[in-house]
């Protein structure tokens, strides 16, 4: 977990950066920006609002052949050494960017890079590197007043309620290649910023192991359960799935597999498909892992717990009591209609 409300912009460095294959160029300032308290607040928010609101997925800086040949692993960790050197390293940072940005829908852009203090995260504090970047120009209205008329002067600007790009480098775990958080709200570009830029691999940490493997659980559901049983049976079984993970603080496969999968038949069927599919979820060799009570949480809003039928009605189920569905609904077939129902028990209706 991350906590950046007490966090501390130390300095900032602002340059500008164009799109390479246009020959757009980039522009470096001489000199950091000096804050003021009054921009202060809003930078905050607008650099830091994207990684509060989002789940957090962690990225560690990767090469394939060694680790020391990531350009911004070797510049964070100068940095983190020196922290005065930010400015300069922010002008390098800039333009191997601009190198990265050869792509023609890449869209120029303000490159904000500052050095943070008083991050804390899993309970620990930490400094930081922040790298974010601007891209949108949206339209604004300025009014002035001239003799005894109130003009309206149209202008472009950035707006500060949506960050386009940005990263978060925590001083953590230096040698496996840092702990880094992204955020990105222009998805058609994301392999040019994690990939070409930063050089990041996801961190298969017990946050992204729940996750993924809640994932291939969800595929399994749909892609064998769903043809070999019905809706039902499909949804629950991620009402198991996802109430085995959020009673246990460890998982472990055999025991998951005897108690969330109730016909026998399918427990190799869920091994198979995890030998097929288990690569695309990188999970093909996880067996035990710790829970993360986070990624059940954001796995559970994700998770469609709803039959829906083909007469326009929906039956939605419960993951947090997963047991009313075993108990109070029954599927069966009426021979005079000619079609499926489903029988609901129930003592009385709730309020909405």
């Amino acid at each position: 977990m991350i906590n950046l409300y007490q966090t501390n912009i130390e300095n900032l460095s602002i340059h500008r950066v164009g799109n390479k294959s246009k020959a757009e160029g980039a522009f470096l300032s001489k000199e950091p920006y000096a804050l003021d308290d009054e921009l202060m607040p809003l930078l905050k928010d607008f650099f830091f609002k994207p990684f509060r609101e989002k789940e957090e997925n962690y990225f560690q800086f990767a090469n394939e052949v060694d680790l020391e040949f990531n350009e911004l692993h070797k510049m964070a960790t100068e940095i983190f050494s020196n922290p005065d050197t930010i400015h300069e390293a922010s002008k390098k940072i800039t333009t191997h960017l601009y190198n990265q940005s050869m792509h023609p829908h890449i869209k120029n852009g303000e490159v904000y890079v500052t050095y943070l203090s008083n991050l804390v995260i899993d309970n620990q504090k930490v400094d930081g590197i922040g790298i974010f970047k601007s891209e949108l120009q949206h339209d604004f209205l300025q009014f002035k007043e001239q003799d005894e008329t109130l003009n309206a002067i149209l202008q472009q600007g950035v707006n500060l309620k949506k960050l386009d790009k940005g990263c978060i480098i925590f001083n953590i775990e230096q040698e496996n290649g840092f702990k880094i958080l992204s955020a990105d709200s222009n998805k058609y570009d994301t392999k040019y910023w994690l990939e070409q830029f930063l050089g990041v691999d996801a961190l298969a940490d017990d946050n992204f192991m729940t996750k993924k493997y809640l994932q291939l659980c969800q595929n399994f559901a749909k892609d064998v359960v769903f043809p070999a049983e019905d809706k039902k049976e499909e949804v629950m079984f991620m009402n198991r799935s996802m109430d085995y993970f959020a009673k246990n603080d460890n998982f472990e496969e055999t025991t998951f597999l005897n108690s969330v999968v109730e016909n026998p038949e399918l427990i190799p069927e869920f091994k198979h498909y995890k030998e097929e599919k288990g690569q695309k979820f990188n999970v093909e060799d996880l067996t035990e892992f710790p829970i993360s009570n986070t990624a059940v949480t954001a796995s559970r809003k994700k998770i469609k717990n709803v039959i829906d039928l083909d007469t326009n009605i929906q039956i939605k189920m419960d993951f947090i009591n997963p047991e009313s569905a075993e108990k109070f609904v029954e599927k069966g077939w009426d021979e005079e209609k000619q079609m499926y129902y489903y029988l609901v028990y129930f003592n009385k209706e709730q309020k909405s």
